[in-house]
């Protein structure tokens, strides 16, 4: 049998062919575009999520038994708001999870509604990216659109409704928009009054791994696909992620097989150095976090999970080489960096603002302590050092909370640097285990499918027998003490510039 997992990521779809041994036939990559129709807005073409989807599955199966095709499911971005009318038309371009300009709807619900009633209502508090931030902003500004709006989704699932027809979220997707009750798993009517829609336009409630429909006959007829081939609901991209790098939170006992820990060990958490950076750190139990500085979502394995969400990370690096080096030589940029721990040039890795901890859309990236002996490759290692010591932020507030993990599991494009690697190891204190299949979220989703198509129980039984760790990077002692001094350091510059941000 055959799985597929699908990947909406923001600049393109990365779909994967797994069997039930966890074995990748293929991989295909198909890209889309963004459009930054003003500063701070970010949008894209629901359409072209769903053109590319077909085109990459159509040379995803080639030369394959297409007979034999089970299940596929999704791992998307996040966040984003799809509006169609009620003739299934989309209203008006996808708003992305990377969009600014909800910046006085956001303090709006912070402010005046008040972040304490907020987190009762939903665990969370508003960032300008969530969804239900951007439903307020159409409502203001956007009344006649706004009164047309019979569905509202997030990106993967206008990709499952055009081809299942099945209008349903998965819980991990749905905790991104600030309409779901995490606490107790469904949407909260107080924040839907709030934000001036009713249930009836929100999709199905879901478990990432639950069987949602078939594949619509024309669909399945035009891929040269089984009808009966099952879409799982899938799951938000970091929690797809962290299922194919097998950190769970309802997790079986590992075996202990190959370098580090089981496959499903607990005690882990995912560390994923994309365009965006994140710390997610699993629970089976609800685990509100009451500064509300890092994010409270639903699992794809049915339970929890706390995560720090850095707006830029590998983005900070590609910006740095490629708009100020003008190059593309990551190692040879790479290699020149020596002296690690005794750096004495620091970068602030907010491009585009911050989420966790600061919620601070006006922060911006600087370099400080910049001297006259300051060389190229000091420079290097402070954007490679910055970007962990903004996860060390939130890796902080997790251990204040009584859950720290005792190691990471990293994926993402940072991941393919041995440096960035034994720099995550250091800065963070901890164990840093790469997975032996690399392809993250889409692994994560076809893993989903397997499951849904059956066969496999669970996810932890799907983990435990699919994810395995090919490497170790540990920490060592002098270079923990180092970057302890480091972080110290590091900590007091954003509280410092914080007032020069807002000016």
């Amino acid at each position: 049998m055959y799985f597929i997992g699908i990947d909406l990521g923001t600049s393109a779809v990365k779909l994967l062919l797994m069997d039930e041994e966890g074995t990748v036939w293929n991989t295909v990559t198909e890209e889309y575009p963004i459009c930054f129709p003003k500063p701070g807005w970010s949008e894209q073409n629901p359409s072209d999520w769903f053109e590319k989807t077909m085109a990459g599955l159509k040379k995803l199966t080639q030369g394959i038994d297409r007979s034999q095709i089970r299940a596929v499911s999704y791992s998307g971005q996040m966040h984003g708001l799809v509006a169609l009318d009620e003739e299934d038309r989309v209203i008006r371009p996808a708003i992305l999870w990377n969009d600014g300009r909800t910046g006085r709807e956001t303090d709006w619900l912070n402010q005046e509604i008040g972040k304490e009633w907020l987190s009762e209502q939903t665990a969370n508090i508003a960032f300008a990216g969530f969804t239900a931030p951007k439903i307020l902003w159409m409502q203001h500004h956007e009344p006649e659109l706004f009164r047309r709006i019979r569905k509202i989704m997030l990106p993967k699932d206008y990709v499952n409704y055009r081809l299942t027809g099945q209008f349903c979220t998965d819980y991990s997707d749905a905790a991104g928009t600030l309409l779901l009750d995490v606490r107790n798993r469904c949407w909260s009517e107080e924040m839907l009054r709030l934000c001036g829609i009713s249930e009836s336009i929100l999709p199905r409630l879901c478990e990432s791994f639950e069987q949602t429909g078939t594949l619509l006959p024309e669909i399945a007829a035009e891929l040269g696909f089984p009808d009966t081939v099952f879409a799982a609901a899938g799951a938000s991209d970091n929690a797809a992620a962290a299922v194919g790098n097998g950190i769970i939170g309802t997790g079986a006992e590992g075996t202990g097989e190959g370098t580090g820990h089981s496959p499903a060990a607990a005690g882990g958490c995912s560390l994923s150095l994309g365009t965006s950076g994140t710390i997610l750190i699993p629970s089976s139990q609800f685990c509100p976090v009451p500064s509300n500085a890092l994010h409270v979502f639903s699992h794809a394995d049915g339970g929890w999970y706390m995560m720090g969400c850095m707006l830029s990370a590998a983005s900070c690096w590609k910006w740095w080489t490629e708009q100020v080096l003008h190059t593309s030589d990551n190692d040879t940029e790479q290699a020149q960096i020596e002296s690690l721990g005794h750096n004495r040039v620091f970068y602030l890795p907010y491009l585009m603002g911050e989420r966790s901890p600061h919620n601070d859309p006006n922060a911006r990236a600087a370099f400080i302590g910049m001297d006259a002996s300051t060389t190229r490759a000091d420079m290097n290692q402070a954007v490679l050092e910055g970007v962990l010591y903004g996860l060390r932020d939130s890796l902080e507030i997790a251990r204040a909370q009584k859950n720290a993990p005792s190691f990471a599991r990293i994926c993402g494009g940072g991941a393919k640097s041995p440096l960035w690697k034994k720099l995550a190891a250091n800065i963070l204190g901890l164990p840093v285990e790469v997975p032996a299949n690399e392809e993250g979220p889409a692994f994560g989703a076809a893993i989903l499918a397997a499951v849904a198509g059956g066969a496999f129980p669970s996810v932890p039984a799907a983990v435990e027998k699919l994810c395995r760790v090919k490497e170790t990077v540990l920490p060592e002692k002098p270079l923990v003490k180092a970057y302890e001094e480091g972080y110290e350091t590091f900590r007091l510059l954003y509280p410092a510039l914080k007032k020069v941000f807002e000016k």
